[in-house]
């Protein structure tokens, strides 16, 4: 066997058996961030002209650089929206990493969107949409919501020849996520802000589209909801919401990046009634349905109208729109063209463990959320901003100040103990500096938030 052959299958035995020991650990560090001066100092130059060799490499990344990294499946690590893939699905994205397969195409890639689409069938059963409604796999929620929206804004321009003049307009809330500001700046449409952080109610959203002026309510197009918000895990008025932009002939864009999860939870199911009626959702495996980083989901009603809008054209493209290529094509419903078949790690996770599984691990990150509501009223120096709502929980420290709560932050970070993080709530006219629980991980213990809000004391 040639030397480099032989190198490649060390190197392969190598990263099989980090992957083994990372995935079967139940005791890996949280691991903390360095400065860059201080990463350099420890690994020097990495990319040279005749290279460092695998061997070199791959025991830098183990020695200095993995440790510079806080996982996201760490059982402690509560902060932001954490993940917690499952080791199946973890394999099964080396799989897919090691198949080389092009996911925009059927012609190239059928095997890999064939089980894309399977999952996907499960993940559109859960909102309710009706038969025909279907979606694909995205990046994350930001480019999920980029491409709803754009074909909400492509359909609304395709109803009256005026609107191709306009800057279109979206309404959400405050309390929605910083995605859908970020992708109306890319799509080139104004948002209107709802000044509420809290659940978005019809009566409040109809009096702001009443309050409009005659040029502006042309200009209006579509309302995204919030389906879970990213910080405090509240649900819009989802139903009536609907009946209105339906009254008013507005697109419903629901965002449930990281509450869509949620979908599958009975006991929750309900919060969500109104999301069969929207035209596009956005959900996020890589958030609550374990998968891993990074798999985004955007679902239409009609997916035709985004097949209109993001269907790409070319000549050295023309074959796959051919019969001979006959299948589903991935790149037709969202803004990317080149992309990986990201949702076959959720497809082998899905397919080995079954859905009653999904359930009970999504049931578990709503049981903690009041288990750390319990906790936090048994404990005279803390409490509850607002009732625990999804899986998560925004409580305070009482007579604590801004830079207590990122000194604490620090203090638990630095010794590896947990990374929890802190947010603001609006009291009033104001907002208020207030710390935050997130569960996802259905490892995580009881013994483990007990031990968090300790430090507090």
């Amino acid at each position: 066997m040639h030397k480099i052959d032989m190198e490649l299958v060390e190197m392969t035995l190598d990263v099989m058996k980090y992957t083994i020991d990372r995935i079967s650990s139940t005791n890996n560090a949280i691991g903390k961030p360095k400065k860059e001066s201080e990463l350099k100092a420890l690994v020097g130059e990495t990319i040279t002209e005749s290279g460092i060799g695998g061997e070199v490499a791959f025991n830098l990344w183990k020695k200095h650089l993995m440790k510079a990294n806080v996982p996201v499946d760490h059982p402690r690590n509560l902060a932001f929206v954490p993940a917690s893939p499952t080791r199946a699905a973890v394999m099964f994205d080396l799989v897919t990493s090691a198949s080389s397969i092009h996911g925009a195409y059927w012609m190239e890639g059928a095997g890999g969107i064939f089980c894309e689409n399977e999952a996907m069938k499960w993940i559109v059963s859960l909102t309710g949409l009706p038969e025909g409604a279907f979606g694909v796999f995205t990046s994350a929620g930001t480019a999920a919501n980029l491409s709803g929206i754009v074909t909400a804004r492509e359909h609304w321009r395709s109803l009256d020849a005026s609107h191709k003049s306009q800057k279109g307009l979206i309404i959400t809330s405050i309390g929605a996520h910083s995605s859908v500001k970020a992708m109306a700046k890319v799509a080139d449409i104004d948002v209107l802000l709802v000044d509420t952080e809290d659940r978005l109610e019809a009566a409040v959203l109809q009096q702001t589209i009443n309050n409009l002026d005659e040029e502006t309510r042309k200009r209006l197009f579509a309302v995204v909801g919030t389906g879970g918000t990213t910080n405090a895990g509240i649900i819009d008025d989802l139903d009536c919401i609907a009946n209105i932009c339906k009254s008013e002939n507005l697109w419903f864009h629901v965002d449930a990046a990281y509450g869509g999860g949620a979908l599958a939870a009975d006991s929750v199911r309900h919060l969500f009634n109104g999301i069969e009626k929207a035209d596009s959702i956005t959900i996020d495996p890589h958030k609550w349905m374990f998968s891993p980083y990074d798999c985004g989901a955007i679902i239409y009603r009609n997916p035709e109208l985004a097949k209109q809008v993001h269907s790409q054209q070319g000549s050295y493209l023309d074959i796959f729109s051919d019969e001979g290529a006959h299948g589903f094509n991935p790149t037709d419903y969202q803004i990317q063209l080149t992309r990986r078949v990201r949702g076959l790690p959720l497809w082998f996770s899905l397919a080995m463990h079954g859905t009653a599984k999904y359930k009970e691990a999504i049931e578990r990150g709503l049981e903690l959320a009041q288990i750390a509501g319990k906790l936090i009223e048994e404990r005279p120096y803390v409490e509850l901003v607002r009732d625990p709502s999804l899986s998560c929980v925004l409580y305070r420290r009482i007579g604590w100040s801004p830079d207590d709560y990122r000194d604490w932050t620090f203090k638990n970070h630095d010794s590896g103990f947990a990374l929890v993080t802190p947010t603001k709530w609006k009291k009033g006219k104001t907002f208020e500096t207030v710390s935050r629980f997130c569960f996802i991980n259905p490892d995580t213990t009881e013994n483990d938030i007990a031990m968090i809000l300790d430090t507090m004391a």
